[in-house]
């Protein structure tokens, strides 16, 4: 995908994106890296690792929102984004090693578990 030409797309598909983790606090990632494999066509471990760039300042952003508009539980919010650091840095790591192939797989089934949990 030629940048120049598609910035608009980009934009859009940047909106979409935007608003789904603004709506529900998160999941953007679940579609923007499906959005940069089919619609950018990059190779699943730079997708991965674009998308997680392109999630930082948005969930900053939603993170700065539901602090000033919501209740949040603070002393969960620690303990937890402790294990989500330690996490974050173990999934880095690995992404490195592992194939694109499986890393597609991978992230199938964690979106195909998360939708019919959805369901039932």
């Amino acid at each position: 995908m030629e940048l120049k030409k598609n910035r608009p797309s980009l934009l859009l598909i940047g909106a979409i994106i935007g608003i789904i983790n603004g709506l529900f606090g998160g999941g953007g990632g679940m579609i923007c890296v499906p959005a940069l494999i089919y619609l950018v066509y990059l190779p699943a471990r730079k997708a991965h690792a674009t998308a997680i760039v392109i999630i930082l300042p948005l969930c900053i952003v939603s993170a700065i929102m539901y602090l000033c508009f919501f209740d949040i539980k603070l002393d969960i919010t620690a303990f937890v984004g402790i294990g989500v650091l330690a996490g974050g840095i173990a999934g880095a790591l690995l992404l490195k090693k592992i194939p694109n192939k499986v890393i597609l797989i991978i992230f199938a089934v964690i979106m195909l578990a998360a939708g019919v949990k959805l369901i039932i």
